[in-house]
């Protein structure tokens, strides 16, 4: 084969893996739409005893329970590093650091301090949120600070008990985030420049630990955001509220709302349950369910198709229908609580206390389990009432896990 011919198909070959490994990167807290469900293919549908391989160890990302963001060759998260919390960027490669840039002073508190919220990547910048409310602008490239906006001293928000946990939306051409308050809920920003666009002056609840989504509900761009008392629909073009509809919420309302087809999901946990509401053109909220099925805490819950899966207080590991709110199935004694993440027809589900991983079909007829392994090591940096909290990833190819200063890459492509 000549010479040029050949440098021809090797440029065309990266041109397809670049294409399908930007398919496949999780740019942003939950992935693709923050449905917590992957479009990746491709991947191990079994596991080998012990688990898959582990690609690398990197013990440098600091303390915290900030999640991982992949795109391209760098994982992005955030962590508590010398009394500050920092936005960190990581080869996917070999789990070197790239960068760390420091962005407020660490947010402390008994359950264990540092960042909890996951870094959000849009093309040549990457956006965090502090745990004391510190959002900031970063060039993806080098980490160079491009602008920031303090929630609390500029916003008048107030720093929830756990700290701000949630992470920060990109829309178009607008950076969206929850400082709360009397002046509005939610902002909007530029998010080249970091001037504010509007705040949801009809919307002024607290800060709570829910992430917004954004939808195209009836013709309209909506953004959807959960607090303690209330599910909000809000106009994203000028931040007035447009349906609304009250929750029971206690202590911590922190899972991410759930929309489909003008329908709307919510869960939380302390006893609470879940709701589903139904949205009409006119943005009319009708009750569809409201029940104590799915409790979930903080792990979340992901829907695939006509099925919800997440971990319920007092159930266990639950499957429910979405459209009825009934419980399908539930496993109390495989798995103890914690997160899970979905992708290629498989739960990959994380037990908070001792760190084991597990990965189950996604189906309606049981728990079937193809697959188990334990995390080792783990922090011994961790708060005593702290747990692994940290949300898997899956991106290109690649199981991501965290526990504290420890960032796990397995290999999970199916070979």
């Amino acid at each position: 084969m000549p010479l040029s011919t050949r440098r021809l198909l090797t440029a065309c070959t990266v041109l397809v893996v670049s294409s399908t490994a930007a398919a496949n990167d999780w740019a942003q807290w939950r992935g693709p739409g923050r449905t917590g469900v992957s479009a990746e293919t491709g991947l191990m549908q079994e596991w080998p005893e012990g688990g898959p391989e582990r690609v690398w160890l990197s013990r440098g990302v600091g303390l915290g329970y900030s999640g991982m963001a992949v795109v391209g060759d760098t994982l992005y998260t955030m962590g508590a590093i010398e009394g500050q919390e920092h936005v960190i960027a990581v080869n996917v490669e070999d789990g070197s650091t790239k960068w760390s840039t420091a962005v407020g002073d660490v947010l402390d508190n008994g359950w264990g301090g540092g960042p909890r919220s996951t870094p959000t990547v849009d093309g040549e910048f990457v956006y965090g949120l502090s745990g004391k409310g510190i959002a900031v602008c970063l060039k993806a490239a080098n980490g160079e600070l491009v602008w920031k906006k303090d929630f609390v001293s500029e916003l008048g928000g107030k720093i929830p008990n756990w700290g701000y946990t949630e992470s920060l939306l990109v829309d178009g051409d607008k950076l969206v985030g929850t400082p709360g308050g009397r002046e509005g809920t939610v902002a909007a920003f530029n998010k080249a420049t970091g001037e504010l666009l509007w705040r949801s002056t009809e919307f002024t609840e607290p800060a709570a630990y829910s992430s917004i989504i954004a939808v195209d509900h009836a013709g309209q761009r909506q953004f959807i955001q959960l607090t303690q008392a209330v599910l909000a629909g809000i106009d994203a073009n000028n931040g007035q509220t447009v349906w609304s509809t009250p929750w029971d919420g206690k202590t911590a309302v922190i899972p991410t709302p759930i929309y489909n087809d003008g329908y709307v999901y919510i869960s939380s946990g302390y006893g609470v349950g879940c709701k589903l509401v139904k949205v009409d053109a006119n943005n009319q909220v009708e009750q569809i369910y409201k029940n104590q099925e799915m409790k979930n805490h903080h792990g979340g819950v992901v829907r695939v198709g006509d099925a919800l899966y997440g971990y319920s207080d007092g159930q266990g590991w639950l499957c429910q229908d979405f459209l009825t709110g009934e419980s399908v199935w539930n496993e109390k004694n495989e798995l103890k609580k914690g997160a899970l993440t979905c992708a290629d027809g498989r739960l990959y589900l994380q037990s908070e206390d001792e760190g084991k991983i597990v990965l189950i079909e996604v189906t309606r007829d049981g728990w079937k389990q193809h697959g188990s392994f334990t995390l080792e090591p783990q922090t011994e940096q961790r708060s005593p009432k702290g747990r692994i909290w940290t949300h898997p990833t899956v991106a290109n190819g690649k199981l991501y896990l965290r526990d504290q200063e420890l960032l796990f890459c397995f290999d999970i492509e199916a070979k």
